[in-house]
């Protein structure tokens, strides 16, 4: 089975997110951070961080995984799905230097 690869983006609760998150958002979102390392580790993640955009700040995330249901459990079973909301969407080709996960 191949790889397949998804753009996810993770829409804050409020566009001053960022901003303005409280004691306990921060730490949400700080194990969001601690969530994903693992999946960096092991090229499921392939890259992840926020982008800031003037319109409003959010997560921006390519992963590779074997499945859309296995991307749905990550997403599902990371702490930021708590307070914030994730779209995704299928990549139809990947160009550059990536190494699909397990490889």
């Amino acid at each position: 089975m191949s790889k397949q690869y998804y753009a996810v983006k993770l829409n804050p609760s409020r566009p001053d997110f960022a901003m303005t998150m409280t004691d306990e958002e921060r730490a949400v979102m700080n194990a969001h951070i601690a969530f994903w390392q693992p999946h960096l580790a092991t090229g499921v993640m392939v890259v992840y961080g926020p982008v800031m955009d003037p319109a409003g700040p959010y997560g921006l995330g390519v992963v590779c995984v074997d499945s859309e249901a296995q991307l749905q459990e990550l997403l599902a079973a990371d702490p930021a799905s708590t307070i914030n909301k994730y779209e995704y969407h299928a990549m139809m080709a990947v160009v550059g230097n990536v190494q699909p996960a397990g490889v």
